[in-house]
This record gives C-alpha cells, structure tokens and sequence, in this order.
C-alpha cells in the first residue's frame, strides 16, 4: 500500500533560512537534518559546519549558534535532552549536553576507518532509551550499535561490502530502531529500505528494491526515514524530489 502525499494540500512555510545561502545568523547553507525540541519549542538544525537553533515563535527572524567548527551531518536528542552530533570529518559522534560545546565521545574517534572502534563519514543517528547510539556508518555500508560506554561498535547491519544483496548495503542514511530492537534503514544506493530484526545476518526489503526509478514502488536516492503514530512509514525520496508514505504490515 503505497500513497503520494497530494501536493496540493498545502503550502509550505519557512521556519528557518530561505535569506539564500551564507552563514549569517539569518541564514542556513547546506542543511542536513533538523529535529524539534519540545522543550523550548525550537528547531536544532544542521547546517554545514555548525549547529544552531531557531525558536519557533520568536520575532526574531534568525537563529543562535550552538556548537561551531563542526562537520555535522545528523542530530538527535535523547530522552534525557542529551543531543548527539556525527562529525563526517572527524568520523565520530558527540554527546552533548544544551549549552556545551565541547561534549563527549560515544562512537568513532579513531580516524577514518572500517575496524570496530572506527567510522567512515558516520551520517544519521538513532539514541535508544538505554543511549546506546545507532549510526549509519555511510562509507563503510553498515549500520553500527554503540553501546553506551564502549569503546567499539557492533554491526547491525551490512558490513558484507557495497552491494545488494539482503546481507549488504550500499550507503546507508536514515534509521529508525523500535522497542524491539528491530531496524530500519534507508539503503540509500540500493534504492529500498531495509529491515533487520535484532541479531539477524541479513535483512528484509519493505519497500523499493524495483531498481532505481520514480514509480510508487521506486525510489531515486532515498535519504531519510519517519514513522507517524500509526506506523505508516515516510521516505525521503531525495532525487524524485517527493515525499512518500507507505502503510507497512
């Protein structure tokens, strides 16, 4: 069961950005991922070389800089309003608490690397109620589980070389873990997303897998990943430049 989200529903609306690209406090260049925080009724975005914040209903029409000189590229926050940067230069993820700049290491940090205690170009995370870190290891087409406190990772998923096999990835982004441990990984350059249960040797395909195209049931470049409370599942569908939902079983 596949659905186009109607484009015709709505318009947009800037929240942050849309000065064009520079580095003003006003503006955004490059963005990467953005999360809410309830808290403060605020954006966190990444974007490009720092991490900023925008409060959503602020007149003022920019934002504050919260960590700079940082090549992030995916943020969360735990239950516990930690937040967790990966660095795609220093191949490593932070743990940071609001205000600090300097944070802790909880993955990567050896240099660029494919061994357990290494990342290469660490992209989207996912922070469990334990603040075990999953990462999408992008260049070393696997998803790792850092287990909080560990000097090296697991692999989760892939980790078996570029390809498309069930046992493999081939750039993975985004991801999502349920209660039950279980993934879910955008497989980025395989044109799918994955499944994989808690120790599996391979994965599911649950949606994609029909090769590289824009029908309902393709994707061109997926990036990210979203469940709603019903369990529908969206896709970034970079390329195609859409959003898609899918009811999954």
């Amino acid at each position: 069961m596949n659905e186009h989200i109607q484009h015709d529903t709505a318009n947009g609306q800037v929240v942050a950005g849309g000065k064009g690209q520079g580095n003003g406090l006003h503006q955004l260049n490059g963005p990467t991922d953005v999360l809410i925080d309830n808290e403060t009724d605020s954006l966190i975005i990444c974007d490009g070389r720092r991490i900023v914040r925008w409060f959503r209903l602020s007149d003022r029409r920019q934002g504050e800089i919260i960590i700079d000189n940082i090549q992030c590229y995916g943020l969360t926050l735990d239950e516990q309003r930690y937040l967790y940067v990966s660095d795609v230069v220093k191949h490593e993820v932070r743990r940071y608490e609001l205000g600090e700049k300097n944070g802790t290491l909880v993955a990567g940090g050896n240099g660029k690397g494919s061994s357990l205690n290494q990342l290469n170009e660490p992209r989207y995370l996912f922070v469990d109620r334990q603040q075990n870190v999953y990462v999408s290891d992008s260049e070393n087409n696997r998803v790792m589980k850092w287990n909080k406190g560990e000097k090296r990772g697991i692999v989760v998923a892939g980790g078996q070389g570029k390809g498309d096999a069930l046992t493999q990835l081939n750039g993975p982004n985004g991801l999502f873990v349920d209660t039950l441990g279980t993934l879910y990984v955008v497989d980025s350059l395989n044109n799918r997303v994955m499944r994989w249960t808690q120790g599996a040797k391979q994965g599911a395909v649950i949606v994609g897998g029909n090769g590289q195209g824009a029908g309902a049931n393709q994707f061109k470049c997926p990036i990210g990943l979203s469940f709603d409370r019903q369990g529908n599942l969206y896709v970034t569908d970079h390329d195609n430049n859409r959003v898609q939902r899918f009811s999954i079983e």
